[in-house]
């Protein structure tokens, strides 16, 4: 019994020592914007006011073969997309209509057969590091932001609308680009 006395004491001192020695702005609260995502609604091209869904659309980095997580395979109207923090251009691999096909070979990819439109959106900017607190460290923002879809004879991608009048995108509070298909 008085082992179990004489090790509760050390432990719960331990406890209350590290309690009060951590200081409200250590912790990063996560209500507070750190380096925002771009968004992208997408719109019909005929009809630009209204929003278009891009149907079984797959997106992954163009040096990065893994999908995007949420991006396998789903019909949507807004892309948001992560974008590098140590350099740009940050190019994405845009699948719309996407379908495979291995061919009954899954162990052979040399036979399968990947139907739909592949398009490339070239994504340029500068960089700029901002302090955010403590806790939270540095926030990249991303400035002089365009968006090129590569030119490959058969883009669904049919042009880019630029909704942040050039300036910084420093939060995800709004959306950033139009896609017009």
């Amino acid at each position: 019994m008085k082992f179990i006395r004489y090790s509760l004491i050390p432990i719960i001192a331990l406890l209350v020592g590290i309690s009060i020695s951590c200081e409200r702005d250590d912790i990063c609260p996560e209500s507070t914007p750190t380096t925002p995502r771009l968004i992208i609604d997408l719109y019909d091209a005929e009809n630009p006011e209204n929003k278009k869904s891009a149907f079984n659309l797959v997106v992954f980095g163009e040096d990065n073969e893994s999908i995007l997580p949420g991006y396998n395979s789903v019909s949507t109207t807004q892309l948001i997309l992560p974008l590098k923090t140590d350099g740009s251009p940050t190019r994405y691999v845009v699948h719309k209509d996407f379908s495979f096909n291995d061919n009954g070979t899954p162990d052979d990819p040399s036979d399968d057969i990947i139907g739909g439109n592949q398009d490339i959106l070239i994504i340029n900017y500068a960089l700029t590091e901002v302090y955010v607190s403590r806790a939270c460290g540095y926030k990249t923002v991303y400035e002089s932001v365009e968006i090129v879809p590569e030119a490959d004879g058969d883009n669904w991608i049919l042009s880019t609308e630029n909704l942040t009048n050039n300036e910084p995108i420093e939060d995800e509070s709004a959306t950033h680009f139009n896609i017009l298909h």
